[in-house]
């Protein structure tokens, strides 16, 4: 065996496992050619890595201890780029129960659109907000709510799909509607 065999492989395994990663993302997100594609690369990778450590495992351990050196450090990595990646959005759903603190008109004040219910909780009444967020937003946003208002509740779930059917109506950052903004009346 070669010497080099064993970092080749440890390499290999990384490469295969942070695709692996990334094509798990792609499946739940339902990018289905994307999955495809980096599910082809991935196993290509995975067979050469898998035959290499077959072969030489009669002669040294050091490729087995490659391989499964190489899966821990494929999983870490690919971890690493999908979270910098940070494809997709995420619902932030926002629970009040200090009726002081007005949450969702607190982030319509900084340009977020917000769903507002009104709920009742244990203690009493309570504002349910929801707003959907690019990820590489949502830590800004948490950050920003639990400044105003220390009490609240929150919980982040990712979203596979989202449609936007009635953006028509929502308002401009200057306050007049797509629609207004496109009909011009004489």
């Amino acid at each position: 065996m070669e010497w080099y065999v064993p970092i080749l492989v440890f390499f290999a395994r990384i490469l295969d496992v942070s695709l692996g990663t990334l094509r798990i993302v792609a499946v739940m997100r339902g990018h289905k050619m994307s999955a495809a594609a980096l599910g082809f690369l991935e196993v290509t990778i995975w067979l050469l890595a898998v035959s290499a450590v077959v072969t030489n495992v009669q002669e040294s351990w050091v490729t087995v201890i490659a391989y499964a050196g190489g899966f821990a450090c494929g999983t870490l990595i690919g971890m690493a780029i999908e979270e910098k990646l940070a494809m997709g959005s995420q619902l932030l759903r926002i629970v009040n129960v200090n009726p002081k603190k007005r949450v969702a008109r607190f982030l319509r004040h900084r340009q977020y659109r917000v769903t507002e219910v009104e709920g009742t909780g244990a203690t009493g009444r309570a504002e349910l907000s929801f707003v959907v967020l690019p990820r590489k937003q949502v830590a800004r946003v948490i950050s920003l709510v639990l400044r105003y208002c220390p009490s609240a509740y929150l919980t982040v779930e990712d979203i596979r799909s989202e449609m936007v059917g009635s953006t028509i109506f929502t308002q401009s950052p200057s306050g007049i509607p797509l629609w207004r903004r496109l009909i011009k009346f004489r």
